[in-house]
């Protein structure tokens, strides 16, 4: 059986969804070097509806084994590898 993942919670000050996919970008773009961290699965929820989450990355599995990391509200299909 392989171990539990745990899941970090960090609340936030900002009021809108786009700036906390902003900030969640940001925080792919400075920090994607750590392993540890998995963003393709990031996802994000309004303080009070925490069980209504909302995917940030398509996080499609393209050819290569890698993921897709465009948004997952855009349009068009996923980039090739």
């Amino acid at each position: 059986m392989d171990a539990p993942r745990w899941i970090i919670h960090l609340p936030t000050t900002l009021t809108s969804q786009d700036a906390a996919i902003t900030l969640a970008e940001a925080l792919r773009d400075s920090l994607g070097h750590v392993t540890v961290l998995d963003f393709g699965e990031a996802t994000l929820s309004e303080e009070d509806r925490q069980f209504l989450r909302t995917r940030v990355w398509c996080d499609h599995r393209l050819p290569g084994g890698t993921r897709c990391p465009r948004r997952a509200d855009r349009p068009g299909d996923c980039p090739a590898a």
